[in-house]
């Protein structure tokens, strides 16, 4: 199996320095505590001790006596793996919060349903996460699923941010939902620069069937028609995703291959390429996270993959992390474990410095205070997949990193 060895900083391409800056993000501390808190306009002012009383087809009041952050996600199916790992990492931040006394001697609580990455899933994994008394929410794991989720949200003003669903129409579906992750653009552009400017022979796979790598391939293929870059291009769907031979033999003369796709399609490839004869550096984004545990030593071809977290980062912070989760799940967390962790303890930072303090909060009033905290100029959070500050849009604005196997 292959090991990280090398981990290299990344500029963000112009646009998103430009983004960050309008975005206004800066350190400043926000006091928490108090009474009453304005974040970001007049009309967010959001009382700390609003009562819970809100209905939805018929009468009730959820009688909460923890802060529950609800979130569906994969936990069965082909797409688990996504899933557990996010709710891994958003249990280990629930677990951390609650033992250093949770907000002002409440506790958290994790309500994870499993949407098997459908959106029909998701929809009725929010209605029954709404109903047993959701007062904030990761979303769901993967973009479809997220955009579904994210709609039902809209409707009932739940805030929503989710730590990898990175298609734009997530973040698109209504003001008050955000996420953790690289958007699809981010990816794609960056990815377009980096290779355009190092390779002459390019070529590409992607999963036409999916949306984080359609959504990425459309960003790339947009970006190099701009830089005036030609490439081959090569794809396959969901019906056909296990012999890569025939993509792999075409590509076989490339210097580089892109790969905006999962790390389990990733690692077929690789070993396609061994079979081949194809000696190509494979690159990807933040969805070949976990590739080394699909491939072993036949696979020779330089492997990197652009990343807002890496496993073996020397950051205090992130070995922490990696630490607790071991100690935890006796295994080392991915990048989707990282952005759960994140975007909770994300929504958690926020909650604090709004000075909640009723256990009875509603989740309307909010959602709308969580959206203008997140939107504020005075906001920022630094996670363990980096510094963060999020715009207008709801996307997340941070540094990546390029993480090489060999």
């Amino acid at each position: 199996m292959k090991k990280f060895s090398k981990v290299i900083a990344l500029l963000l391409s112009l646009s998103l320095v430009l983004c960050f800056a309008a975005c206004g993000g800066n350190t400043e501390e926000t006091t928490a505590g108090s009474e009453e808190t304005t974040a970001g306009s007049e009309e967010t002012t959001v009382a700390a001790d609003i009562a819970y009383d809100l209905t939805k087809e018929g009468e009730y009041t959820a009688d909460n006596t923890e802060y529950v952050i609800g979130a569906t996600g994969p936990l069965t199916g082909d797409a688990a793996s996504y899933g557990i790992s996010v709710q891994q990492g958003a249990q280990l931040a629930i677990d951390e919060i609650n033992a250093a006394g949770g907000l002002n001697g409440v506790n958290f609580k994790l309500d994870m349903k499993d949407d098997k990455a459908t959106a029909p899933d998701a929809s009725t994994g929010y209605d029954a996460l709404f109903e047993a008394g959701m007062q904030a929410s990761l979303g769901s794991v993967t973009s479809g699923s997220a955009e579904s989720f994210a709609t039902r949200a809209a409707e009932d003003g739940v805030f929503s941010l989710t730590p990898s669903a990175s298609a734009d129409p997530v973040i698109n579906a209504s003001n008050n939902s955000f996420r953790v992750c690289f958007g699809d653009p981010d990816n794609g552009i960056m990815s377009a620069e980096k290779l355009a400017k190092e390779y002459k022979n390019i070529g590409v796979i992607y999963d036409s069937s999916d949306a984080y790598s359609s959504g990425i391939y459309d960003a790339f293929k947009a970006k190099m028609a701009e830089l005036n870059v030609t490439y081959i291009e090569q794809s396959f769907d969901a019906e056909n995703n296990r012999d890569f031979s025939t993509q792999v033999e075409a590509l076989k003369d490339c210097d580089v291959i892109f790969l905006p796709i999962y790390y389990t399609e990733a690692g077929l490839i690789a070993k396609a390429c061994v079979a081949k004869g194809c000696d190509a550096f494979l690159f990807g984004c933040d969805g070949l996270d976990g590739v080394a545990s699909q491939i072993d030593a036949t696979v020779t071809n330089k492997i990197s993959y652009l990343t807002p977290f890496d496993v073996n980062s020397e950051d205090a912070k992130v070995s922490a992390f990696v630490t607790a989760y071991e100690t935890k799940y006796s295994a080392k967390p991915d990048q989707f474990a990282a952005d759960g962790y994140d975007a909770v303890y994300a929504i958690f930072e926020a909650m604090k410095a709004l000075g909640v303090n009723n256990v009875k909060v509603d989740p309307i009033e909010l959602g709308k205070a969580l959206t203008a905290t997140f939107t504020s100029a005075d906001f920022s959070f630094d996670g363990v997949t980096g510094g963060m500050v999020w715009d207008a849009s709801g996307a997340c604005v941070k540094e990546p990193i390029i993480v090489e196997l060999q």
